[in-house]
């Protein structure tokens, strides 16, 4: 085998991982949730949360509050989808029949075969049902076994102690704090970042037996 030859081998099985294509429709699903892109049309769908739910936004760097809000919201993640910068879902529950918020893979680096998981909100009625580890389930199979990750990051304001909880309820390892990383549009001066990840070892070594077995016993709790 030619040297030429086995530097196109590496750069293919190495470099190449799987890339977002903004025009696919990835379609996650199983027996409780629905996850489909978010689209412009999604507006009505989400539109109840934005002017009902406002606490919905209170950690978060970009609220979709009201009616302006939510537009913009929406408008941005389908242009940074758009260029490949970042993938949204929006999340449909099927026990209910509801539509139940978003989540999204964003700063997607096919060349390091990493991303990061969040902008995850879910409306009152859906939090501590179960819903959340049924998504994370469907999203990080995807991102490990389809989309040939091997790191997955989370981040949240290091005060939001539901999400935090949430993100190591589903098998996320603490990493650190990203110091005054970010203003608090909220309450002014400047909040710190917990930094918390997934590897594809810990998938495969325990994480994903783990989130399964707790979606089949109903252990919810916080944001789950």
């Amino acid at each position: 085998m030619s040297v030429f030859y086995c530097i196109i081998l590496y750069y293919k099985y190495n470099t190449m991982p799987f890339i977002f294509d903004e025009k696919a429709a990835h379609i996650l699903e199983n027996e409780r949730v629905l996850l489909r892109p978010l689209e412009m049309a999604d507006y009505n769908n989400l539109l109840p949360f934005a002017i009902n739910e406002k606490d919905t936004w209170r950690y978060s760097l970009v609220s979709a509050e009201g009616e302006t809000g939510m537009k913009s919201y929406i408008e941005f993640a389908v242009e940074q989808q758009q260029l490949n910068k970042s993938y949204s879902f929006i999340i449909y529950d099927k026990l209910t029949k509801k539509y139940a918020g978003s989540t999204r893979f964003y700063e997607i680096e096919p060349q390091n075969k990493s991303m990061l998981l969040g902008y995850t909100w879910y409306g009152k009625e859906f939090r501590g049902t179960g819903l959340n580890k049924e998504c994370k389930y469907l999203l990080l199979e995807f991102a490990f076994e389809k989309a040939g990750m091997e790191r997955i990051e989370f981040r949240a304001d290091s005060n939001n102690a539901l999400s935090i909880a949430a993100m190591k309820s589903i098998g996320c390892t603490v990493e650190g704090i990203f110091r005054n990383h970010l203003p608090d549009n909220a309450n002014g001066g400047r909040k710190n970042t917990i930094v918390l990840s997934i590897l594809k070892s810990e998938w495969e070594n325990g994480v994903k037996e783990n989130l399964k077995q707790k979606i089949k016993r109903g252990i919810h709790g916080c944001l789950s």
